[in-house]
């Protein structure tokens, strides 16, 4: 999760801004409790219980479900956020250069995916659930969702790096979660991606979210399936591969042939892996976060050689 300073992250710091909600993360992170337990655990009342899981639900810190229980329905709640990154403003980060393309969801070039899966645009779903043949549907060009159970989807995208340019950073945004029948908060889905054909790493999704309808999901979307996911930031740096600040491996820019003119980027649920549960990605006018897959090539200008300038010329 990342957060900035500016009111929109408050609710964020207001959550944890209290003894009793640390508490509660702790008990979470350890295993998913129910109001009931959550409030024996630290001697309060499930009222006041209710409370404080509100306000943690409120950050999107833990998402909460109701699942069958001896007393009946029980309101069991799950950690979904691993880690927290606080973006200070930075004058030398606004005045670094850099290139941005962003591709929409329904622009990827290649896939192979299997059920459960479907795609639709802001107005309507394309074709019917459960069919890879609409993946191929001309008005897939459109989407601005799309999930499937396993499998890949393949985007490229041109690089518009010159040469008296030194690239210093990619920073890849999107926005996706898990992929369950309807939605499961405690979901996990192993999720991989590639840059010019080079792993970059995994990140595992907790969940599939529905537990409120997304910002900017349209009205007409169903609301007992998929709602929104999260946002997420990889940076490829000279040193390594970062998903939100956390380093997951040593994959860098030289790795990935950065000056190549055209970029491949793969995200990937694969049968091999431990947790097998899809991936949905959200584009603009769908889940929390109004963007398309979004890449920012940070570069620093350089002196050209003469060989350079005449190579260019």
């Amino acid at each position: 999760m990342n957060l900035d300073i500016t009111e929109q992250s408050l609710p964020v710091f207001e959550a944890l801004a209290s003894k009793v909600r640390m508490k509660i993360i702790h008990l979470l992170a350890e295993q998913p409790r129910n109001v009931k337990e959550l409030a024996q655990s630290l001697e309060l009342t499930s009222a006041i219980m209710t409370m404080h899981v509100k306000k943690l639900e409120k950050a999107g810190i833990i998402q909460s479900e109701l699942v069958s229980g001896k007393g009946g329905l029980q309101k069991k709640c799950y950690l979904v956020t691993e880690k927290m990154e606080v973006l200070f403003p930075s004058k030398e980060r606004e005045l670094k250069k850099f290139h941005e393309t962003e591709v929409s969801v329904g622009h990827y070039t290649d896939f192979s995916i299997e059920p459960t899966c479907g795609i639709a645009t802001t107005d309507r779903i394309i074709g019917e659930f459960d069919d890879p043949r609409y993946f191929l549907y001309p008005d897939r060009m459109s989407a601005k969702i799309l999930w499937f159970g396993k499998g890949y989807v393949e985007y490229k995208l041109p690089n518009f790096l010159l040469g008296n340019q030194d690239p210093s950073e990619l920073e890849i945004s999107l926005e996706l979660s898990s992929e369950a029948p309807f939605t499961n908060s405690n979901w996990p889905s192993d999720i991989h991606f590639y840059l010019n054909n080079v792993v970059l790493g995994k990140w595992t999704s907790p969940g599939d979210f529905g537990d409120s309808r997304g910002k900017f999901t349209p009205d007409w979307w169903p609301s007992e399936v998929n709602q929104y996911g999260l946002l997420k930031r990889l940076r490829i740096t000279s040193d390594g591969t970062y998903m939100d600040g956390l380093k997951i491996s040593d994959v860098s820019l030289d790795d990935v042939s950065i000056r190549e003119k055209q970029w491949t980027f793969r995200i990937a649920v694969l049968e091999e892996s431990p947790n097998v549960g899809g991936v949905t990605l959200f584009g603009t006018g769908f889940g929390n976060y109004n963007q398309d897959i979004r890449f920012r090539l940070y570069y620093n200008d350089s002196e050209l050689t003469k060989e350079e300038t005449e190579k260019l010329s």
